[in-house]
């Protein structure tokens, strides 16, 4: 609220990224902080599936000094409407109404604060073994939290992407990587996932830090060890040639809960920064196409 009335006195507007509210709703509000304008991403607080680029659906909010500036409806005079259905999608935006109707105002409440509680468990958890950023003056964080993985590649060769990727054995596809800071990944764990999850996680995560200090100690080779080769697929345990310097058991099954409940990968490693900057079509050729009917023609 003070920086938001800093701006205010100079004459500034203040927009606030919404993208996730899963530390406010029921304890505060963007209106209530000061806000002018606000998107609510309904696709992560309020329950819609998110998956695959969509579907998103992010809502407006304005203080009421900018609602002549809002857009409208195509039939009517306005702004202008940015699409044909004036308030967006009429087969998600049910499922967020649904959530909100069915929860009521305590229980908003009460997921807020299992998000809020999640994420400071698991940061606790996780303190002793990686650096955490952004904590508040008494070690907290909100609805999400920031493990540092940077100093690991100075140390072993370890980057971020590595990590993330040596999830993948875990049974767990990786968190948000490099964002908001370059090297890290970001932890969302929300109101939904119970304890033995939040645990499961941080199990994981503190095991790989082990398997990142075999590497900072001399025990496991820089550029061949469980991290810089993960993803193991089931094709890959399963082959006549295993060229590696650890066990089979090692690479899929690090954890007995793994043992039990294995969750395959179902590709290996892949070069991002390549499949980044070069559009690989596996689709049929056009020249495909012409020969089929050339030959039904014949």
């Amino acid at each position: 609220m003070e920086a938001i009335d800093i701006v205010h006195t100079r004459g500034g507007q203040v927009y606030m990224d919404g993208a996730n509210m899963n530390a406010q709703v029921g304890l505060t509000s963007p209106g209530a902080i000061g806000a002018d304008v606000c998107h609510l991403n309904l696709h992560k607080t309020f329950c819609i599936p998110h998956g695959g680029g969509g579907p998103g659906v992010g809502t407006i909010g304005v203080a009421e000094h900018l609602t002549p500036f809002l857009p409208g409806h195509v039939h009517e005079k306005s702004s202008g409407a940015v699409s044909a259905a004036q308030h967006g999608s009429a087969g998600i935006l049910p499922i967020s109404w649904m959530y909100i109707a069915m929860l009521g105002g305590e229980g908003l409440r009460d997921a807020t604060e299992n998000a809020i509680l999640s994420a400071n468990y698991m940061a606790n958890r996780l303190k002793n073994h990686y650096d955490i950023l952004f904590t508040g003056k008494n070690g907290q964080c909100a609805h999400e939290f920031i493990v540092d993985l940077r100093k690991f590649k100075s140390s072993a060769g370890i980057v971020e992407k590595d990590v993330a990727k040596r999830l993948g054995d875990y049974g767990f596809h990786s968190p948000t990587m490099s964002w908001p800071v370059g090297g890290t990944i970001m932890i969302e764990p929300t109101e939904s996932e119970p304890k033995e999850e939040l645990d499961r996680f941080c199990d994981a995560l503190i095991a790989i830090r082990e398997e990142i200090r075999e590497i900072e100690d001399g025990k496991a080779d820089k550029e061949n060890n469980l991290l810089m080769n993960a993803p193991h697929t089931a094709s890959m345990i399963a082959s006549d040639d295993w060229n590696y310097p650890y066990s089979r058991e090692r690479a899929a099954f690090p954890t007995a809960e793994v043992k039990s409940n294995k969750f395959w990968p179902t590709v290996a490693r892949l070069d991002d920064v390549f499949g980044d900057r070069n559009v690989i079509c596996s689709c049929p050729t056009v020249d495909s196409y012409m020969d089929d009917d050339e030959a039904v023609a014949a």
